[in-house]
């Protein structure tokens, strides 16, 4: 059986950073190394400092770093000298021409697989890490049959990743499968079996998935919808226990006792965020109308159109409660980025929530214990949120360092992010530090625990199935 003893990852992000970091760990016998285009990336990545932010991350690299794990831009160099290469880069969603707004824009991939083929020769086996659409890996095939040489011979496979943002280390080093794609030739099974023996080192067989690589690309966007449609569907019922008196968090305790249904991912919120659960959505609409399916598209639709729903619901409910106007009015937002335990804002219902308010002119003050200023403004900042206008961002946002700076001489307090802080402060300072009656809009509704004390001291709270309430 072919050995892998040395592995190139082309792009260093959330994806191909801590994959590789973890595989370095558990592998110690094999050379890995990440690289990227990007220098200050990479620079980050040899400092003391990660580009991003993922418990337990540091304490993986800095283990391994230098020993059998490297980063660097010299891309040709380590794409010579590997045996897997992984591409690990971004694949966003399309901002023009066919598919916008929904395809996925696969130039990164297309870069990769050129410059592969260009500076390769033996045999290497190419790796798909990157939520890419079904039969792109036929894409990276007919580009490699295409520019092909004697001295060369490429296998492609499909490995997607399943770690969530957060809890990404744990994911990899204990997942809850492994899925390796294909092809069903003797030469694609010996591909196959080379990368299972790499996560062999630590990850018992039965968790190793082996399909072909259509399924395997297919399964990728698959779970990410179910897992998307999960959240749409309980946020869906938080509308109507608005309008009916229920209550949203014994409704979803009750439906996910059933086995059949599980607890996970019932938990009514702002919306979903992150690089995936929108863009695999998107995907897979596209998908569907390309293979004239229209229905099934316009079911998969609706998960994204939910999800838009309940944002722009969240914050007319802010504009209502603080009697119909918010123009002018200081308003702290606690948490930007996607999600708790992550630096990562991409997508993250916190953009579309300010960009809200701020089209009605409010004053937002936003804190978030990981997510740098410049990437707020940066966020608030792109046409889609402040349109022709960018300008309004320096006027009407201003990011905290501090979350009780943030409250001072607010009218609202809003909670975007389930930060285990948020559920640590002290209410009862920011109470007196802010403007009278002072709301709080729970978007996440870490604070349940807290609504008696809370009451007590004289806020008015919102949550997502409850009307104002002193």
């Amino acid at each position: 059986m072919f050995q892998i003893k040395k592995i190139c990852c082309i792009g260093a992000g959330y994806v191909g950073g801590p994959t590789c970091s973890v595989i370095a760990s558990m592998c110690p016998e094999i050379t890995v190394t990440v690289v990227d285009v990007n220098e200050s990336r990479i620079k980050a990545w040899n400092s003391e400092t990660l580009p991003i932010y993922e418990p337990g991350l540091n304490e993986v690299v800095m283990s391994c770093r230098g020993r059998n794990l490297f980063f660097s831009t010299d891309i040709d160099s380590a794409i010579k000298e590997a045996d897997l290469v992984f591409i690990s880069v971004n694949t966003p969603t399309k901002t023009y021409g066919m598919g916008k707004g929904r395809a996925a824009d696969l130039k990164f991939i297309e870069a990769c697989a050129r410059r592969i083929v260009e500076v390769s020769d033996g045999y290497k086996i190419v790796t798909e890490k990157s939520t890419v659409p079904v039969r792109a890996a036929e894409s990276i095939r007919r580009i490699f049959d295409a520019n092909t040489k004697p001295s060369l011979s490429l296998q492609v496979l499909s490995n997607p990743e399943f770690l969530a943002e957060g809890t990404a280390v744990k994911d990899l080093k204990d997942p809850d499968r492994v899925l390796i794609g294909g092809d069903e030739t003797p030469e694609g099974q010996r591909a196959i079996s080379a990368l299972c023996a790499v996560y062999e080192h630590w990850v018992p067989k039965s968790r190793i998935i082996t399909t072909n690589t259509w399924s395997s690309e297919l399964s990728k966007l698959a779970a990410n919808a179910f897992l998307a449609q999960r959240i749409s569907s309980i946020n869906s019922i938080s509308a109507l226990c608005e309008s009916t008196g229920a209550d949203v968090e014994e409704v979803a305790r009750a439906v996910g006792t059933d086995q059949r249904i599980g607890s996970k991912f019932l938990k009514a919120s702002v919306g979903f965020g992150g690089s995936c659960f929108q863009k695999d959505v998107l995907n897979l609409v596209y998908l569907c109308e390309a293979l004239s399916l229209p229905e099934v598209a316009s079911y998969w639709q609706q998960v994204i159109d939910m999800n838009e729903y309940q944002r722009k619901r969240f914050a007319c409910r802010i504009i209502d409660c603080l009697f119909n106007t918010v123009t002018g009015k200081k308003i702290a937002l606690l948490g930007f980025s996607f999600k708790k335990d992550t630096g990562d804002t991409r997508e993250s219902s916190s953009i579309y929530i300010s960009k809200y308010l701020m089209d009605e002119g409010a004053k937002l003050h936003i804190y978030d214990p990981k997510v740098l200023k410049e990437q707020i403004i940066q966020d608030l900042s792109q046409p889609s949120i402040s349109g022709d206008n960018p300008e309004r961002v320096s006027d009407l946002v201003t990011v905290s360092s501090d979350p009780y700076e943030a409250c001072g001489s607010a009218h609202a307090l809003v909670i975007c992010t389930e930060w285990d802080m948020f559920k640590e402060l002290n209410y009862e300072k920011i109470y007196h530090k802010m403007l009278k009656p002072a709301f709080i809009f729970d978007g996440r509704r870490v604070l349940d625990h807290l609504h008696p004390q809370l009451q007590n001291l004289g806020f008015q709270l919102t949550q997502f199935n409850a009307v104002c309430s002193a």
